[in-house]
């Protein structure tokens, strides 16, 4: 029962998409960051992780499937540490939740431009709607 309010709760902050101006506390990935939140209820954390939506970035460590798709990966979480940390402004836009539970899809609006589409006009993303991966070999 607690579950279900829970997700309601956050389903109705959520629904409002934003922009928000949460603080992201760290890139996990190159689509992937951690923001900190002060609206959950004190019994939760106050991190949440906002998947970019509508893009996938190569895999690193032990998720990669080669050494190639290693290095990709490493130089996509790179530009997104490098982006956020020289930010004068970052916004987030909420989507929707992620299939995986735990995250959100949306996009960082950084200094006025999507990191979504930074990503993808660099090289380091591809546009992905949750079918079936392609390798990056």
């Amino acid at each position: 029962m607690r579950l279900f309010f829970l997700t309601l709760f956050l389903s109705s902050i959520l629904y409002a998409q934003g922009p928000y101006d949460w603080k992201v506390t760290r890139a996990i990935d190159g689509d992937t960051v951690e923001m900190q939140v002060t609206f959950l209820p004190t019994e939760l954390s106050n991190k949440l992780y906002v998947r970019i939506w509508g893009i996938d970035t190569p895999e690193k460590g032990w998720r990669a499937h080669s050494v190639h798709e290693q290095e990709l990966g490493t130089k996509a979480s790179e530009f997104t540490k490098n982006t956020i940390a020289n930010a004068k402004e970052i916004r987030v836009s909420i989507i929707a939740w992620d299939k995986f539970g735990g995250r959100v899809l949306g996009d960082l609006i950084i200094d006025g431009k999507s990191l979504r589409q930074l990503l993808l006009d660099h090289g380091f993303a591809r546009e992905y709607y949750g079918d079936k991966k392609q390798g990056w070999d």
